[in-house]
């Protein structure tokens, strides 16, 4: 087991207006399932990089062990999947290439050469790396025939199993794994959970709380005033935050009320040292020994006030520096006269030729949420454009009440760009309620000066979610929400649907939120 040490990190992005770390120091065991928490734009993705060596910094990063990134960046997805997943664990191919080169020949560099070679080549497990990857892409629900069809063929769900599986079959490596659920159903987040449980040496970025609570074994917070590192899962960790943010809550407020009756205190002793200069010509006028006692008593009065005044200030200034401040989200949905708003009988959608989805009948009232849940490519987008108007082949009835508003959330972040005056423009949505929004989710003011594209996604889909916020509708349709989303937001997001109970259709993948929120499913 060794050790990863950072000391005095300190990074901001060339023309940014703020520091995304600060003199930050903490230390981490290499033999962690370490979990990296921290609201969107605290820097989790940024901290990854640091490590990588991508970015310049000040300060100093101390480890003995290289990093390897997920997702890997493939340039070349046509190749056979087996193929792709060899050449992100060692370069077997050019290996091969040289060891076939090497052993035609006698003379006795040739033969050093082809030894060191093939020691390496042994060592990484060449000869047996195929029977390797079958058998660590069985652990992740991976079918064999899919290492024999080209990558590219392959859902991203599956490709992000190989890539996982891949990068935990290299030698000596430690791995940083940013966001591997965003293209997981449910129950590809079971698997890949069950699968990074047996293993160890990463940390993980998540904002599924099943997700984190199933696998992780230590938490790297990264908190509004500091980073700190614990024992523990997602939910281990929450509960010490909660009972952290409500004791200092409550000191913060014995220290207002001391520091309030300190201040009338001094304001009383300053009345008694009136009082006593007034008395120097009044009645002791001829007692000046009496006189300079009593001044001499209100001064010594007086600082002891003032010293206690001032450590219950600093004491004050040390605390709350890592409660989130979470304010409510507000939402005022539209009521339709129709009932129901819609329904559909032995609806089937093709996809081409393809049936995606076969007689399916479901009905949305006035104030429910259905969640519709399948696994990936079983049709969930194509019924969601259906319901929103697009043009997708289909059969069977679909009823959609008469002047029934919508408003969409998309999965796809990439139209988030330019600033938000233009955006909010474009949208037809006020920008300063949008601002407001975004103000309640996590946002600086500072955040607002930039240009979307250099938001993270996480912040992007804010946007998205803040914009469907700013309209009023009969219906909320919302496609994967919470992809980036961080665990504070979508704890907020949960309160803000309970509470104004909108009426909904949605598709996420985080079951906490599903349980929490949905009245209805939906199978596929």
């Amino acid at each position: 087991m060794s050790q990863i040490s950072v000391s005095n990190l300190t990074f901001a992005y060339e023309g940014s207006y703020d520091s995304i770390f600060e003199n930050t120091s903490f230390q981490i065991d290499t033999d962690w399932r370490l979990g990296l928490i921290g609201r969107n734009g605290r820097g989790k993705t940024t901290l990854l990089k640091l490590l990588m060596g991508e970015l310049d910094y000040r300060g100093e990063i101390t480890t003995g062990i290289s990093f390897d990134y997920f997702p890997p960046v493939i340039n070349d997805m046509s190749g056979l999947t087996i193929d792709v997943i060899k050449g992100l664990i060692a370069d077997f191919h050019e290996m091969e290439r040289q060891m076939e080169h090497y052993s035609s020949r006698t003379d006795s560099d040739s033969v050093e050469k082809y030894g060191d070679i093939l020691s390496r080549y042994m060592q990484l497990d060449g000869y047996i790396i195929n029977e390797l990857i079958a058998k660590e892409l069985n652990k992740l629900n991976v079918a064999e025939d899919a290492l024999l069809r080209p990558f590219s063929t392959l859902s991203n769900g599956e490709r992000t199993k190989c890539m996982l599986g891949a990068l935990f079959l290299k030698k000596d490596n430690f791995l940083l794994i940013d966001e591997p659920t965003n293209h997981l159903d449910y129950k590809g987040r079971q698997v890949a959970a069950d699968y990074l449980k047996a293993k160890k040496s990463f940390i993980l970025v998540s904002h599924d709380r099943r997700f984190l609570d199933g696998t992780i074994d230590h938490v790297l917070s990264i908190n509004r005033g500091n980073i700190e590192v614990q024992r523990g899962n997602y939910t281990s960790w929450q509960e010490n935050m909660d009972k952290m943010n409500s004791f200092e809550l409550n000191e913060n407020e014995k220290l207002k009320k001391d520091i309030s009756r300190l201040n009338s205190a001094a304001k009383q002793t300053a009345s008694w040292s009136d009082k006593t200069e007034k008395s120097k010509i009044g009645e002791h006028v001829g007692d000046r020994g009496f006189v300079g006692h009593k001044a001499a008593k209100m001064m010594k009065r007086s600082k002891a006030i003032e010293k206690r005044r001032e450590d219950a200030a600093a004491d004050k200034s040390k605390l709350l520096k890592n409660v989130e401040t979470i304010e409510n989200l507000r939402l005022t949905p539209l009521a339709h006269h129709s009932r129901p708003y819609i329904e559909a009988k032995d609806l089937s959608l093709l996809y081409g030729e393809k049936e995606v989805i076969n007689k399916i009948s479901f009905s949305l009232e006035k104030g429910e949420r259905l969640a519709v849940r399948g696994a990936n490519g079983s049709g969930k987008t194509s019924l969601i454009k259906l319901l929103l108007g697009g043009e997708i082949d289909h059969h069977g009835q679909l009823f959609i009440a008469k002047g029934l508003s919508f408003s969409y959330v998309s999965q796809d972040t990439s139209k988030v760009s330019g600033n938000l005056k233009d955006y909010s423009l474009s949208k037809g949505i006020g920008e300063a309620l949008l601002k407001s929004i975004l103000r309640k989710m996590g946002f600086d003011r500072v955040q607002f000066e930039k240009n979307m594209e250099n938001y993270s996604e996480g912040q992007k889909k804010k946007v998205l979610i803040a914009a469907s916020l700013c309209r009023q509708a009969h219906v909320y349709i919302w496609d994967e929400p919470l992809n980036f989303i961080d665990i504070i937001s979508r704890g907020q997001i949960e309160r803000l649907i309970l509470e104004y109970e909108p009426t909904m259709i949605f598709v996420e993948h985080d079951m906490a939120f599903n349980e929490n929120v949905a009245t209805a499913i939906l199978e596929l």
